[in-house]
């Protein structure tokens, strides 16, 4: 397992092919928060996203966050959602807005993928209930969206040392989480070949 540090917006996207499944990679710079609502108005209701999305980082959350003047918050907790249902909005964040990068808990799907790996883009995994520790990396809400939509707003953060994270998908086609079902699969297999 090899560890990276990256900035975002990614300047070059070549940087991300160094990463493999498995590795760790630590964050800096900035990277734009995004949930349900937010995605749905961009490719259901057909929205732009008012935010530079080319070479973005996206964490899926919806923070909870004081309001401390116009279009001004505070951080109190910012912790990460379930990825999973998002998925079906993978392909059009890399092929339409440059997105390289995305970040939540509990994995991708399989179907995500295909489209990681012809697009050039990363699944990065945080741990469940590390909200306290997410926090304390983000320095400042800089920018926010669509307030409408609070608490799934765009969301743009500056953060320093984000994570650990874990590449669950790289651009290469390779995914942590297949290999642990292929994995379980096998052993499953195994043990009823004994019974």
């Amino acid at each position: 397992m090899a560890v990276h540090e990256l900035t975002f917006p990614i300047a070059d996207p070549a940087e991300l092919l160094a990463l493999r499944a498995g590795d760790e990679v630590v964050v800096q710079g900035h990277i734009i928060g995004i949930r349900d609502r937010t995605q749905i108005r961009i490719f259901d209701e057909g929205h732009e996203p008012p935010m530079d999305l080319e070479g973005a980082f996206l964490l899926h959350t919806a923070p909870n966050v004081r309001k401390v003047g116009p279009g001004r918050y505070e951080k109190i907790c910012i912790g990460t959602t379930t990825s999973a249902r998002m998925v079906r909005f993978t392909e059009g964040l890399g092929a339409r807005y440059g997105v390289r990068a995305i970040c939540g808990k509990g994995g991708f799907p399989d179907e995500a993928i295909e489209p990681m790996q012809r697009l050039g883009m990363v699944y990065l995994a945080i741990v469940g209930g590390a909200a306290a520790l997410e926090t304390t990396q983000i320095e400042e809400i800089e920018e926010v969206a669509w307030e409408e939509l609070m608490p799934e707003c765009l969301w743009k953060f500056r953060v320093r040392d984000f994570g650990p994270l874990i590449v669950g998908i790289d651009a290469h086609g390779g995914s942590l989480y297949r290999e642990v079902q292929d994995r379980a699969a096998q052993k499953l297999e195994e043990l009823y070949e004994r019974l």
